[in-house]
């Protein structure tokens, strides 16, 4: 019907927001309005369709902050929520600012205070979903100090970024999501690296498997390095068998 919108996936697929295909067509409706099972077609419903419509665009759809947060609400688990979140901004889709002002606007979403966090540390430079994951369970996880995001470096004639800095210390964390590390990206890692060291600053590297399931492990490095140049603040474990000591 007219006030129907296309949502979900299939509202990311022509955002630009997804390039999966998804094999079902997923259309939002009225919540007042009762249709019959369509096949090939995912109903939702929604009290608040026409805030969440796209004003212009063809065919009529969600806005992408509106289709962000529906995928993040029906996620698996966490981390696949703030992967969208994740994705949203860092392919420059929207802001944190427009997600958390549409975040605001529902009364209920599933991992709301998780969500407004995420969208705190994406504002303040965490740009994938593994930046977020080393801030969520290695850095606030375990009481460690807030590093600062992407920090420009010049490196040579070229400039870079960095993942992670903690500039009073000395000591920098990239964090690398790439399955496969083509030789190129590996020379490029280590001129970043010795021209860091070159400034005084140790950096640690991680991979996707140390930040996702040796969060501690981890941790206890971050830890260390950061005491070997002068950090005196209280790191704490994250639970019981967290080797992190409690200093």
């Amino acid at each position: 019907g007219p006030e129907a919108v296309l949502s979900h996936h299939t509202a990311a697929e022509l955002s630009k927001l997804s390039a999966r295909q998804s094999q079902l067509i997923h259309v939002t409706v009225p919540r007042h309005v009762h249709l019959r099972a369509i096949p090939g077609i995912t109903l939702h419903r929604s009290s608040r369709i026409e805030q969440a419509r796209h004003p212009s665009l063809s065919p009529p759809r969600t806005r992408i902050e509106e289709t962000t947060l529906d995928l993040a609400g029906t996620a698996t688990d966490l981390d696949d929520a703030l992967a969208w979140l994740a994705r949203a901004c860092g392919g420059r889709l929207t802001t944190p600012i427009l997600l958390r002002a549409a975040l605001d606007q529902r009364t209920r979403i599933r991992w709301r205070p998780e969500l407004a966090i995420a969208l705190d540390d994406i504002a303040a430079g965490a740009h994938s979903v593994l930046e977020l994951r080393y801030v969520r369970r290695v850095e606030r996880a375990h009481r460690l100090p807030r590093a600062r995001r992407q920090v420009r470096s010049a490196i040579g004639q070229h400039t870079g970024y960095r993942d992670a800095l903690y500039p009073e210390f000395g000591v920098a964390v990239e964090t690398d999501g790439r399955a496969a590390h083509p030789a190129e990206a590996h020379w490029q890692d280590q001129r970043r690296d010795n021209a860091a060291a070159a400034d005084g600053i140790v950096t640690l590297r991680y991979s996707w498997t140390d930040i996702t399931q040796r969060p501690c492990f981890v941790a206890v490095q971050v830890a260390a390095a950061l005491r070997s140049r002068g950090w005196r603040d209280t790191s704490r474990p994250c639970g019981p068998t967290c080797p992190v000591p409690r200093s």
